[in-house]
């Protein structure tokens, strides 16, 4: 059981203080014993505390220091800490297939790290239409540069018979003023006649032919046209399955500068967009999945907020931008500043709704920027949101709560000796007001005294002069002190 008597004696065989030595057996003592000796005495009671190194181990004995806080403005909440919305990253399957982890859970990546890959027949068509694709616009582009010279040949053919239907126009002018003057025949005039006819006829099919090809431009170009967007498209749709750029793509392979890379892509290999830590596997190597199956998960454990809930009754005290802290549950051992190694800031933010029910309102903490969040906060550790409300008051010299034992109605700490660490002194402290966590000292002590944490409770039951020491009854009812 853990009694005043037990406590006393764990604390007596971890603590070398100085004590009286009871004598041995339990014999009535006469009333006429004889006095001890002044070189016997018992050594003047003293405040200090011998807290050396083993001692600080066995008792597990922390320290925190003396700091100035406006303990009476502070608002204290109790909430968790959650993952921004923007923490999380899931990665699903763009196409059905055989799946290939990369990575294990809880692995740090970067950006780009592989994370799975996927062999997909969705893939294989997909090259197999890009490669007909390509096909067509060579197709078309031959179409369209096979124009260029079929219209410079036939502007040439136009021109020469131009030339003939003009000298066959100026050959029958002639005739004819010479037929009205009598010296050119009939027969001569019709053969004329009828050349410029024919030269006038083929001129009109080269007009006719001239108009064909200019279609014909037209509709090449536009063939061009059409079989280079879709193979632009073909080559967003490839990109996006396979998680590369368009220009990826289509750059030259590393194996081989004259194939282009998406021939010789075998697989999908998907990268991580982010850095982070891998949450969360769905799925196991060698499985087939199909498209949109949820893979893998990503989170950046470092983006977290602080959610906490507080009472409407506070609101007035409360307001969206309010600078705040969190600090953790339980102060972090091993740091010299106690509380304050485990704080970080950020503005506050208010719930645009209430709970009418609870009475409650939700207050969210934002990291602020350049802020990076101790190791401890991950999302859904608990801590405790503080907010410094307005109002008058001025900061005073503060120490936690814990730091403060009760022998009977006297408040006790034990403050580190600062001229010799392995001593803690007993005061009775001066204290004012407090916030549940924090408490004013008002005397007694300077900023950055190391007060005893933990293990204050076994200092003050190892030199407290009020708590029942061990001890045994007699068959008569009488209570004696010590084992013997």
């Amino acid at each position: 059981m853990n009694t005043p008597r037990t406590r006393y004696h764990i604390a007596r065989l971890i603590l070398p203080l100085v004590i009286a030595i009871a004598p041995l057996g339990c014999e009535k003592k006469g009333d006429d014993a004889p006095a001890s000796k002044s070189g016997d005495a018992a050594p003047a009671p003293t405040n200090r505390v011998d807290i050396n190194a083993s001692v600080r181990q066995n008792l597990g004995i922390t320290f925190a220091k003396v700091e100035s806080r406006n303990v009476a403005r502070t608002l204290r909440v109790p909430g968790r800490f959650e993952l921004l919305p923007t923490a999380k990253r899931e990665y699903r399957a763009a196409a059905s297939g055989t799946v290939e982890l990369l990575v294990q859970q809880y692995q740090v990546v970067a950006a780009g790290t592989p994370l799975y890959r996927l062999d997909s027949p969705r893939w294989r068509e997909i090259q197999k239409e890009l490669a007909d694709a390509e096909a067509s616009v060579k197709l078309a582009q031959a179409g369209v540069d096979s124009i260029a010279p079929l219209l410079a040949a036939h502007e040439n053919h136009h021109t020469e018979i131009q030339k003939a239907v003009d000298l066959w126009t100026a050959r029958v002018t002639t005739l004819e003023q010479l037929q009205t003057a009598g010296g050119a025949r009939g027969d001569e005039v019709a053969q004329a006649k009828a050349a410029m006819a024919s030269s006038r006829s083929e001129l009109a099919e080269t007009l006719e032919k001239e108009a064909e090809l200019l279609a014909r431009k037209a509709e090449t170009a536009a063939q061009l046209d059409a079989a280079t967007s879709r193979l632009a498209f073909l080559y967003e749709a490839a990109a996006t399955l396979v998680g590369v750029s368009a220009a990826d793509l289509r750059s030259p392979s590393p194996s081989d500068a004259s194939t282009p890379r998406w021939r010789t892509i075998n697989g999908i290999e998907v990268r991580a967009f982010t850095p982070g830590v891998v949450e969360s596997v769905q799925v196991v190597s060698g499985g087939v999945i199909d498209q949109h199956a949820h893979v893998l998960s990503t989170v950046q454990p470092d983006q977290v907020r602080f959610r906490a809930v507080g009472l409407q009754s506070d609101l007035p005290r409360l307001a969206d931008g309010q600078p705040a802290s969190v600090v953790a549950a339980q102060t972090m051992k091993g740091t010299d500043s106690g509380e304050a190694a485990s704080r970080f800031t950020g503005t506050l933010t208010l719930a645009p709704t209430a709970d009418a029910e609870r009475r409650t309102l939700e207050l969210v903490l934002t990291p602020a920027a350049g802020t990076t969040a101790p190791t401890w906060a991950k999302a859904g550790v608990s801590a405790f949101l503080e907010v410094v409300t307005s109002g008058s008051g001025r900061d005073d010299l503060a120490i936690p709560l814990k730091c403060v034992a009760r022998d009977g109605t006297a408040a006790i700490i034990f403050r580190r000796d600062p001229a010799d660490p392995n001593k803690a002194i007993r005061m009775e402290a001066d204290l004012g007001l407090d916030d549940g966590r924090w408490v004013v000292i008002k005397s007694g002590v300077a900023e950055g005294n190391e007060i005893v944490l933990d293990g204050v409770y076994q200092l003050m039951v190892a030199t407290s002069g009020t708590i029942t020491k061990g001890g045994h009854f007699h068959p008569d009812g009488t209570f004696h002190e010590g084992d013997e």
